[in-house]
């Protein structure tokens, strides 16, 4: 009696304790990374504005379970992605993970004509639940996340800064 009284003890005891250092997390985390290309600023934007383009550079694109259906909406995987709003300088997309979780994507598109750079800045944005195990596990978001991003911004470079040193 004394063991099973000592394990719940405890186990309410870690739970209070993860739910104290959970609420001390924030609410929402943001991932984000950027890359410099040589190219000028449409080059970029036809590949960032474009679903049907992303394939050329964003890995995994090409898998089996990618069905892209429109220049502004995709199936990745078991995410529903849309482009919601895209401008001169900004793409800004909405992935709907399994769970019915959205994600917001930004990329901003920066050209700075003295140097012939344009700077890609892509960021995830996503909003956490209250439940400890959520907040504690968003700890992992910039480790999962982020080289992935990394990658496919190297590629869009590599990509464009062919393209552009062919033309």
């Amino acid at each position: 009696m004394k063991l099973l009284k000592l394990g719940l003890i405890s186990l309410v005891i870690l739970f209070l304790l993860a739910t104290i250092m959970g609420a001390m997390l924030p609410s929402k985390v943001l991932v984000s990374r950027a890359v410099n290309i040589k190219a000028p600023i449409d080059s970029v934007r036809n590949q960032i504005e474009d679903i049907r383009q992303w394939p050329n550079w964003v890995e995994g694109m090409n898998d089996p379970s990618v069905h892209i259906q429109s220049s502004v909406n995709a199936q990745i995987g078991k995410s529903e992605v849309t482009i919601a709003e895209k401008n001169d300088s900004t793409v800004i997309s909405t992935w709907i993970t399994a769970k019915g979780k959205p994600q917001i994507s930004t990329m901003r598109v920066i050209y700075q004509p003295q140097q012939g750079v344009t700077i890609v800045q892509w960021q995830f944005e996503q909003s956490i639940g209250w439940l400890p195990w959520e907040r504690l596990g968003s700890i992992m978001n910039d480790k999962i996340l982020g080289p992935m991003m990394e990658k496919n911004l190297d590629q869009l470079k590599r990509l464009i800064e062919a393209e552009t040193s062919s033309l």
